[in-house]
């Protein structure tokens, strides 16, 4: 697989995210669905805290990535929702120092919600992936 970024300015670089990224000789895809702060019960975990929820959130989308025997790095677009916008950025370094260990850099948004599927829940992480 060869991944080529794709940014027609260079501060989203800087921010760690690309604009777009091409894929070329890729042979599977794998679309995550939204990962939260549930734990292996299906019970939500870490109420009020941002910072524990995105970290949960973020290993429970390695796990899914494992599972298909992929991780971060394969990652190529990723859509963060939150509650809060302003505290998810409070904690955003936790975010982006995953992914700058798996040295990548997906295209990726980030969008304000008024809640999530379980109201205790305020971070939310999807992700498309590829090998």
């Amino acid at each position: 697989m060869e991944r080529t970024a794709v940014n027609p300015w260079t501060w989203s670089a800087e921010l760690g995210y690309n604009q777009g990224e091409v894929v070329s000789g890729a042979s599977r895809t794998l679309y995550c669905a939204g990962q939260t702060a549930m734990n292996a019960d299906g019970k939500p975990e870490h109420p009020g805290d941002m910072a524990a929820q995105l970290a949960l959130s973020l290993d429970n989308l390695e796990a899914v990535l494992g599972a298909a025997g992929m991780t971060l790095a394969n990652l190529v677009r990723l859509g963060v929702y939150a509650t809060d916008v302003d505290r998810l950025f409070q904690h955003y370094g936790l975010l982006a120092s995953r992914l700058g260990a798996a040295v990548v850099a997906p295209a990726t948004t980030v969008l304000g919600v008024t809640r999530l599927a379980i109201p205790d829940l305020m971070v939310e992480i999807e992700g498309t992936a590829v090998a």
